[in-house]
Formats: structure tokens, sequence, C-alpha cells
């Protein structure tokens, strides 16, 4: 019998456009994935990501619907990358900003208090240094860039046809039928989507054998909280700044001296790491900050877009959201709308 799911083409190939294609093909779908970088995973945005699977972290300021569906994210993300450390979230603050500690304990789920001796319990590197914290035993972390190149090779290997260096625009396919279109270009598609904003992120990469961290670290401060997350290998990611700017362009010399002063602040080691790699990236938005998914009325386009901090964190729940809908499956769902749009 003749094969009749439909040929499914995506554009875009940051962390929603890897995770549809991983999606997809794994479930036995014919697909496109078409990025305008010559050189996979060099220009996306999602690089520049800190790839925490923090939901109960990031509900001290997002709405209760991130930190729902991020901790069933985590379950998927481990299924699907070896390499999720699931060794939870240590936030802790100086001193002098215990009240930010306090705010962040009021704000939160699923912490454990944390005093001195505790914190050296989970990060020797760290003893003495911070009187009070707060343990998030569920969350978990991995390395952006590896993680990135493993759901390409995994959709790859289960037949994703990749053609890179080719700008694409939605209006330059005709979908007819047998055909639905993923649209996962990120800011590349402001222009097609009303209401998306750009948030600019900025990191470092330090490199460094003289401290050892086991599990991503939030440092709080009024002004510029931080974290700080082990990718392994030596190589540590402080980041990051979230500035509400389309400008994107190389880290700004303030952004650099915060992040590196507060990374010398959790430890002195910090001052003779080597900095690798510095960057920024600008990363889409709505208003309420949370992302979702547009589907058209005749359900053959998909707008998968509003990334904001939650990228890693939410990709899996969209990418199953969609496929459940091309499967004839997909329900409401709070991370869904549906539009008039198409068709």
């Amino acid at each position: 019998m003749a094969d009749t799911r439909p040929n499914i083409t995506i554009l875009g190939a940051g962390i929603y456009g890897l995770w549809q294609a991983f999606e997809l093909t794994r479930r036995g779908y014919s697909v496109d994935l078409i990025d305008a970088s010559s050189e996979p995973l060099s220009t996306s945005a999602s690089t520049y990501a800190g790839a925490m699977l923090a939901p109960f972290c990031e509900a001290e300021a997002a709405p209760e619907v991130v930190r729902q569906f991020g901790v069933e994210a985590i379950k998927l993300w481990q299924e699907a990358y070896p390499g999720v450390v699931q060794a939870g979230t240590l936030v802790l603050a100086p001193a002098r900003d215990r009240s930010e500690l306090e705010r962040f304990s009021q704000l939160t789920t699923g912490h454990e208090t944390c005093d001195q001796a505790r914190i050296a319990e989970l990060e020797p590197a760290l003893s003495g240094r911070f009187a009070n914290g707060l343990f998030y035993a569920e969350e978990a972390h991995m390395p952006a860039p590896d993680s990135l190149a493993h759901l390409l090779k995994s959709a790859q290997d289960a037949g994703l046809r990749t053609k890179f260096g080719t700008p694409a625009d939605p209006a330059d396919f005709d979908l007819g039928t047998g055909s639905i279109l993923i649209d996962c270009r990120g800011m590349g598609a402001q222009g097609d989507i009303p209401g998306l904003r750009g948030v600019r992120g900025e990191r470092v990469i330090l490199t460094t054998e003289d401290i050892t961290l086991s599990r991503a670290v939030r440092l709080l401060h009024p002004r510029h909280p931080i974290y700080v997350v082990p990718w392994g290998e030596g190589r540590f990611m402080v980041g990051a700044t979230v500035v509400e700017t389309e400008i994107g362009g190389k880290i700004t010399v303030r952004s650099m001296l915060e992040l590196l002063g507060a990374a010398f602040a959790l430890h002195p080691a910090f001052a003779e790491a080597e900095i690798t790699d510095a960057g920024a990236g600008v990363r889409p938005a709505y208003d309420d900050n949370v992302p979702r998914v547009l589907v058209s009325r005749d359900q053959k386009l998909f707008e998968v877009n509003g990334a904001y901090r939650h990228g890693f964190l939410l990709a899996p729940i969209l990418a199953r959201c969609v496929a459940e809908i091309i499967e004839g499956a997909g329900g409401p769902h709070p991370l869904v709308r549906f539009n008039s749009a198409g068709g």
C-alpha cells in the first residue's frame, strides 16, 4: 500500500526546527530541513543558550504553563539525548543579596533550602563561600552545541534530508495535497508573525581545570543575575544577559564585565580561566514570553516560535504537539493556537 502520509518541510535549524525534525523522522515521516546558514548550527540563536532544563527556577518569572510542561520535557530530553545531566540546579546569592534568595524562594517550588554545609556537600568547590542557597534537585542541564548536533545527526540517521545555505520563505512553497510546512525560523519569521519581538542574550564560554561543578549554578543579583553551566571537559557557559533589543552583533563590554565579574564572585578560580568564546544572539519572544505553535486553518502551515528563554526547555513539547496534530490526535493545548489563516 502506498504511503499517504504528508511530505514535511521544516524551515530553520535551531532548537525548534531540530526537535521537529527529530520527532517527525522517528515517527517515520519524510522530512526536509532547510536553513539559511551554510554551516549547520553556526548562526542559530540556539547556540547561545545555556541549555538548562530548569522549569522550577524559570517559574520565578514565567507563567505556570512553563513549569508544568517543562517538567515533562525533561523526561523527553532524557529519552532523546544521552548527554542530559540531571543533577539539579543550585541557586546562590552573596550575603548582601540575601533578600534576592528569599524572594526567589517565595516565587518558586520544588526546592530544598541549603545551609553552608549542604552547599559544600553539593559543590565542594564552593565550600565556605556562601551561607545559604536553594537546591532544585529535579532540574537538569546539557551542553548546547553537543545536544543540537546530536538532534541533527539522529534525525539524519532516521532519513532527514537537509539543505543548508538556502534562505527560504513560506510564500515560496505550494502547500498542495500531501505537503506540510513547519516554520521554525525564529527572528527570521518576524515579518510573517505579528507580535514577535527580539530579546538579546549574551554569554561567555570559559575553560579551566581549576574548578569543578556538577550542576548549573545560578548567582542572584538585583540587576544582573547570572548562571554558570558546566559543559564538561573544563568548559563553563556563563550567561546570560537579557536585553530588550533586536540589535544583534558582538557581545558588549558592559555585558562582558558583568558576566566575568559574576563568575569571579562565584569562585575566584575563574580569574585564571581562558575565554574560549563570547557572543550574543537575538531570540524571538511574544508579549507573554511563552512559546507557542500557530496552526493554519487547513493545518498545512505550522509556525513554531517565541522561544524567549524557554527554547530548549519546551522544544520537545512543541514538537510532540505538531506531530500529534499531523496525525489527527492533537486536541486543545495551552501552547497551541489554531487560527484562520491558510487554506
